[in-house]
């Protein structure tokens, strides 16, 4: 992994510097200000809208709570009448989520250089954080100038910048325990007969299972070999083995999508039969059957876990379709697996998937349909409940237009 950027700032009346954890990218603060349990709500969530991040050095307990306090502020903000135009309100509905992640990003918690919280009442996030930004390097801190253990907190804020090895937002930190437990716990997956997936940090859970059951639904072209392009945690590959298919190869960029595909293959007793490959979509050669379930939504992510999500200008989606036939024997099927929740927010018009089709050398062979299942379709609090109301998922078996 690349060595996370530094920021600095002074506390009593001294300069500090420090590592600065960010998975979503954003750059270290300008500003620091130093904050604890004397802290209130509306001073700290004006100096984050004016740009100052502030370090806690108070209770940890103490800061979860201000965190909340400050995400009511946001939530009291006047609301603009949604746009009449699906699009336009998508557009503004991310604006604004953008805008509450950027404040609630501002409040910031320490850590040592083992990952230990040297807060009072801090949990032990030793665990999560080694899984999502790897192992701690050893403490360079003399032996002379002992340091906290996590949950015990430091007496003095000398001792408390003198534990602190990098700087994370407590809104991040709070994802990377929750992440964690459903590391721990599994996401239940009925098409696997009630076996669990279990998603890394940064891997999107397959928590909506209905485009999972369409893939253990659909009648297979062949049992000798399919490819699972972009496996993520490996859900559709086992999906495919636990059907029959003797040999799936499944593909992915992102090294903690292949290590967690390869932690779940062998969970699941397939990884005999399941090859995780790191590769741009495709893998050498050809299969009688190609899967690929792309980001749904033609936006820009802003963090990892989005990733799966949005797909900038539907690059996944056309590079999947551009080299499918090249990948495919004569008699065989690719699978898309795609949302229609783009062409409902007016993303992307229905006709241009089916020229994208077309011009790929694709046709279309078949289609499966599900309508989904997740709360959201049915909240009509949401500014795109329309659009998510109509929303179908489908699966798409294409074929060499020439077969």
């Amino acid at each position: 992994m690349n060595q996370p950027p530094v920021v600095e700032w002074t506390e009593a009346d001294r300069p500090r510097s420090a590592r600065w954890r960010s998975e979503n990218g954003s750059p270290p603060p300008r500003r620091i200000a130093v904050a604890d349990d004397r802290t209130r709500a509306d001073e700290a969530y004006k100096l984050a809208c004016e740009g100052t991040a502030l370090l806690w050095r108070g209770d940890f307990h103490n800061a979860r709570q201000l965190l909340t306090a400050m995400a009511r502020r946001i939530d009291r903000r006047p609301r603009k009448t949604p746009p009449a135009d699906v699009t336009q309100a998508f557009h503004v509905h991310r604006a604004a989520q953008n805008h509450r992640a950027r404040i609630l990003g501002m409040l910031l918690v320490p850590l040592d250089a083992a990952y230990g919280v040297p807060l009072h009442r801090a949990p032990d996030v030793r665990e999560a954080c080694t899984r999502a930004y790897g192992p701690a390097e050893p403490d360079p801190t003399p032996a002379s100038a002992p340091q906290p253990a996590p949950g015990e907190g430091a007496d003095t804020a000398e001792g408390s910048a003198a534990a602190t090895a990098s700087l994370v937002s407590l809104r991040e930190l709070l994802a990377l325990i929750g992440a964690n437990e459903w590391r721990r716990k599994g996401v239940e997956i009925p098409a696997l007969g009630g076996d669990r997936i279990h998603p890394h940090y940064g891997v999107f859970s397959p928590a909506r299972g209905e485009y999972v059951d369409l893939v253990a639904e659909a009648p297979l072209p062949s049992q000798e070999l399919a490819f699972d392009i972009g496996t993520g945690t490996g859900v559709l590959a086992s999906v495919l083995a636990r059907r029959g298919v003797r040999r799936i190869v499944a593909t992915d960029q992102d090294p903690r999508a292949l290590a967690c595909a390869r932690e779940n293959t062998e969970r699941l007793g397939v990884a005999d039969r399941v090859e995780v490959v790191e590769a741009d979509l495709f893998p050498a050669g050809r299969a009688p059957l190609v899967v690929c379930n792309p980001p749904w939504v033609p936006a820009k992510p802003t963090s990892p876990v989005e990733r799966a999500v949005y797909d900038p200008g539907n690059q996944m989606l056309h590079g999947f379709l551009t080299g499918l036939a090249d990948h495919l024997t004569p008699d065989g099927e690719g699978w898309l697996i795609l949302s229609d929740l783009a062409e409902h927010l007016g993303l992307r018009p229905h006709a241009e998937l089916l020229d994208a089709f077309a011009t790929s050398g694709l046709t279309v062979l078949g289609r499966l349909d599900v309508t989904p299942r997740h709360p959201r379709a049915r909240d009509t609090s949401d500014p795109l409940h329309v659009a998510r109301a109509a929303e179908v998922t489908s699966l798409w078996r294409l074929g060499p237009a020439d077969r």
